[in-house]
């Protein structure tokens, strides 16, 4: 991949493979793609090879789910030095999830470090991949918790703190994970009609003090140490929204995705 264009992208120059690079690296990144599943819903995603999600978030500045970011950020990691791996994890009950959730395992100097960029909420760094491991950085409270059982396997659950209890945001295990893995997952996640990313607008991100989560009908706006803020989204607000958190969608994308919003809120 064209690692310096990257850099560019997400604001950085290049530097030694250590460890705060790579946590530099990691919030440059979450902070500059988006979160969202705005191809899957227009019927026009590129697919997860490197060189169509180098295209869309490199050259386009648009952003994606799990398995582009992951896809991204591992090659990007590649390419500057660092050791990675990809896993696969289930998001909510591990008895009856599918594995359609990708992340980034990265060792540096004997230690592993769980990269995470492409959640939801994603972390704004990575956390130390060990049991019990516990990062609050920027007032977003995280760990991980070391699982095996029957149900996961050797596994790691990350937790996020949230109204004053720890919920969980995923499980993902230590099968090795190939590129028809990524493949797999993605199709299911694009395609299956019951898959919650065929049946309504997710797009999140990180700003600067804020974490903000829009849905065609919904926004939730977080941030830390204060109440969340959840309500429901006025008539014609989505398209200001789209514009605010600056998505990166060309003007008959924009069109398309407000009248599909519309549709998904009248069915």
């Amino acid at each position: 991949m064209d690692v310096d264009a990257y850099l560019e992208r997400v604001g950085l120059g290049r530097s030694a493979p250590t460890l705060p690079f790579l946590q530099a690296l990691h919030e440059a990144h979450v902070r500059t793609f988006s979160f969202d599943n705005i191809d899957v819903l227009l019927d026009q995603h590129p697919g997860v090879e490197l060189p169509a999600v180098e295209a869309k978030f490199v050259g386009r500045g648009r952003g994606g789910y799990c398995f582009e970011h992951a896809t991204l950020f591992a090659a990007a990691l590649e390419a500057l030095g660092y050791r990675v791996e990809r896993r696969l994890g289930r998001v909510g009950d591990v008895r009856t999830a599918p594995r359609t959730h990708c992340v980034v395992v990265v060792s540096l100097e004997g230690v592993r470090w769980l990269a995470d960029p492409g959640f939801g909420h994603s972390l704004l760094r990575p956390i130390l991949l060990a049991d019990g491991a516990h990062d609050d950085y920027r007032g977003w409270p995280f760990r991980l918790v070391h699982l095996d059982s029957p149900d996961t396997g050797e596994a790691w659950q990350l937790q996020r703190f949230r109204a004053a209890d720890w919920e969980v945001m995923h499980t993902i295990d230590e099968l090795p994970v190939h590129q028809v893995d990524v493949r797999v997952g993605h199709h299911f996640t694009s395609t299956y009609p019951s898959s919650h990313f065929r049946n309504g607008l997710m797009l999140t991100r990180h700003q600067v003090d804020r974490h903000v989560s829009i849905t065609h009908q919904t926004v939730t706006v977080r941030r830390p140490g204060e109440p969340t803020e959840h309500r429901t989204l006025v008539p014609g607000e989505l398209a200001k929204l789209l514009a605010d958190v600056e998505v990166g969608l060309t003007a008959d994308e924009t069109a398309r995705l407000l009248a599909k919003a519309d549709a998904m809120i009248g069915s």
